[in-house]
C-alpha cells in the first residue's frame, strides 16, 4: 500500500527520527523506516528497548538540570514528537522553562510545530537546521530571542552524534556549542556504542546496518568521553543509559548507549 507524505518528503528514504519513533511506539513513520527498524531488531536483540531506555535517560537528565536551576534548553536533534519531550519534562517542573528545538527533517518540524506546545509561562521554538552548522543555529533569531546566553543553558545532544560521520568531526561540533554557552551550563549527551555487547552481537549489528541508507556510527568509550573534555561529569559519570541515576526499565537491559551529563565550569 502506498503512503502519502508532506510535500518535499520522500517516504521511500528511511530517516533516523522516524525509525526512532517506530521503536518508541509512535505512528509517524513510513514503510521504509519500519523496514530498517525491523531489520535492525531482527539482527540484534534489545535495540528497541535501548531506544526507550534512552528516552527515559533524557527525562531524568532534564529533571536533573531543572534541579540545578537550569531553565533554558537547546535541544539538538529533536526527533518526532512523542511522550517525554524536553519541554514537557522541564515545564512540568518549571513552567517558565524555555526550549529551542532543532532538527533538519521537514516532517519532524511539521509535527513539532503542531504538537510541541508550550506552557503560557514558558517558550518553545523550533528551528529547521543542521547541527553540523553550529553558527547558523546559535545566531538564528529564534535562538537569540528565546535563550539568554548570559544564563546557564542545557545543551541536549541525545542520540544525535551517532548520525554525524567522522569526516564531519562531531567532537568539533560539541566544542562549538559548548563554547557558546556560559559557565554553569550543561551538556546532556548519549551515544550509540558496541562496547557493552558480546562480540557476536556487535558483528551482527554491523553486518545488518552496513548497507542501510540511514547510517549510524557507533563509538567507543574514549571517543564519547572526549565530548566531555573541559566539562565536569556529574555522578555517576559516563555509563550505559539505563544506569544513569536510575534502575533500568528492563531486566538485564541491553546496553547500547553511553550517557552522561557534564557541567561547564
Amino acid at each position: 500500500m502506498s503512503e502519502t507524505a508532506p510535500r518535499g518528503i520522500n517516504p521511500a528514504i528511511p530517516h533516523s527520527a522516524r525509525v526512532y519513533d517506530y521503536w518508541l511506539g509512535g505512528k509517524d513513520n513510513f514503510a521504509a523506516d519500519r523496514d530498517v527498524a525491523e531489520q535492525t531488531m531482527a539482527a540484534v536483540p534489545g535495540i528497541r528497548e535501548s531506544a526507550r531506555d534512552n528516552r527515559a535517560f533524557l527525562g531524568r537528565a532534564v529533571q536533573f538540570l531543572i534541579d540545578q536551576g537550569v531553565r533554558q534548553f537547546l535541544d539538538l536533534g529533536t526527533g518526532i514528537p512523542t511522550q517525554g519531550n524536553t519541554h514537557e519534562v522541564a515545564q512540568a517542573a518549571a513552567p517558565e522553562a524555555r526550549v529551542v528545538y532543532v532538527d533538519n527533517d521537514p516532517i519532524v518540524m511539521t509535527h513539532a510545530r503542531a504538537l510541541l506546545t508550550s506552557t503560557p509561562e514558558g517558550v518553545t521554538r523550533y528551528i529547521e537546521a543542521d547541527i553540523r552548522r553550529p553558527r547558523a543555529i546559535l545566531e538564528h533569531p529564534d535562538t537569540r530571542e528565546t535563550l539568554d546566553f548570559s544564563r546557564p543553558i542545557g545543551l541536549m545532544m541525545v542520540a544525535i552524534l551517532m548520525h554525524v560521520p567522522d569526516e564531519d568531526d562531531p567532537a568539533a561540533l560539541v566544542r562549538a556549542f559548548a563554547a557558546a554557552v556560559p559557565p554553569g551550563s550543561f551538556l546532556v549527551l548519549s551515544h550509540l556504542t558496541l562496547d557493552f555487547l558480546p562480540e557476536e552481537h556487535a558483528r551482527r549489528y554491523l553486518a545488518a546496518t552496513k548497507d542501510q541508507a540511514m547510517r549510524r556510527t557507533p563509538r567507543g568509550r574514549s571517543e564519547v568521553a572526549a565530548y566531555f573534555d573541559g566539562l565536569e561529569l556529574a555522578e555517576p559519570g559516563l555509563v550505559s543509559a539505563p544506569h544513569w541515576r536510575d534502575e533500568p526499565l528492563f531486566d538485564d537491559p541491553p546496553a547500547w548507549m553511553y550517557a552522561g551529563v557534564g557541567r561547564k565550569g
